[in-house]
């Protein structure tokens, strides 16, 4: 796929890039592994790396000493915890080409070219508008998983959770691999506006600026949201606390109940033969009263001291 960055991002030939005359508009490539080694040579740039997409693990970008190049390593923002896209990327003053195996890069540049007009095009605005797109979405996922977050808490303090919430778990990994990203999101940004080749016009910096702004941002958002998990997860703790406690409460009290009970139990068993009660004839009765009244009054008492 072959793009010039005009008034839109414009379909065109790969002989009207490759034979391009100076002056003309900047470039936009998406071009699979296979196809990059072999026309490589035709786009005169001086690339210091492997343009492997398979190999990539993190987002970056290396100053070349006549290109910028690096890769994207993007979670999916339907399945945090799922296979991430990968993909590199090689640049200049002349424009950028974006290798990969997979269709998410050229999907983005796709919607670029459907949605964006410019009045003053540029690469560095086409740049600024593909970040964009990579982070559309993520405000909004984050506002729902504090949403989710904040139903977890409810359910805990309503004591709805007979154990710990897996989905706190997968939210708490999914914010880890956003924090991540971002950091590496942040960096890249910082790159480019160091502008250490000089691809870039300085008036155009300020769109690197914006996109590392808003970054910073959503990374606020998500250590928020982390510690908002730490304080589910204490939370959870300390209502199992208060649980235990309660169990233990009642516990102690049908103890303390039937201590006096055992007590009679253990008195009448010993069967001594001068016992006098134990030749009236009302002495059942009497026992049976007297245990009773020690039941009733015990849990009056503790009932009185808010114990059950």
């Amino acid at each position: 796929m072959y793009y010039q960055i005009k008034e839109t991002l414009t379909p065109c030939t790969a002989e009207e890039i490759t034979k391009r005359e100076p002056g003309a508009p900047p470039y936009v490539v998406i071009i699979d592994p296979e196809s990059w080694a072999k026309k490589r040579d035709l786009f005169d740039m001086v690339i210091d790396m492997d343009m492997d997409p398979t190999n990539i693990l993190e987002t970056k970008a290396i100053v070349n000493y006549d290109s910028l190049t690096g890769s994207f390593f993007v979670p999916r923002r339907s399945e945090l915890n799922g296979a991430p896209h990968r993909f590199a990327f090689a640049l200049d003053e002349k424009g950028i080409i974006f290798i990969e195996n997979g269709e998410f890069a050229a999907k983005v540049v796709e919607k670029i070219s459907w949605r964006k007009k410019w009045r003053l095009p540029s690469l560095e605005r086409f740049l600024y508008d593909f970040l964009e797109f990579l982070i559309e979405r993520d405000l909004g996922l984050l506002v729902e998983m504090e949403q989710e977050l904040g139903t977890i808490e409810d359910e805990i303090l309503g004591g709805d959770l007979e154990q710990y919430p897996e989905r706190l778990n997968d939210i708490r990994t999914a914010l880890m691999a956003l924090r991540i990203h971002y950091e590496q999101m942040l960096d890249f940004g910082q790159e480019l506006e160091e502008n250490e080749n000089g691809f870039f016009k300085e008036q155009n910096l300020r769109y690197f600026r914006l996109f590392t702004d808003r970054v910073t941002r959503l990374m606020d958002h998500v250590k928020t949201l982390r510690d908002y998990t730490v304080q589910l997860r204490e939370l959870f703790s300390t209502q199992l606390d208060i649980r235990m406690n309660r169990i233990m409460t009642v516990l102690t009290v049908i103890t303390a109940i039937f201590m006096p009970l055992t007590l009679i139990v253990g008195w009448y068993g010993m069967n001594f033969t001068y016992m006098p009660e134990l030749h009236w004839k009302y002495s059942y009765l009497v026992v049976i009263g007297v245990s009773l009244a020690i039941i009733v009054g015990g849990i009056a008492w503790f009932r009185r001291k808010k114990w059950l």
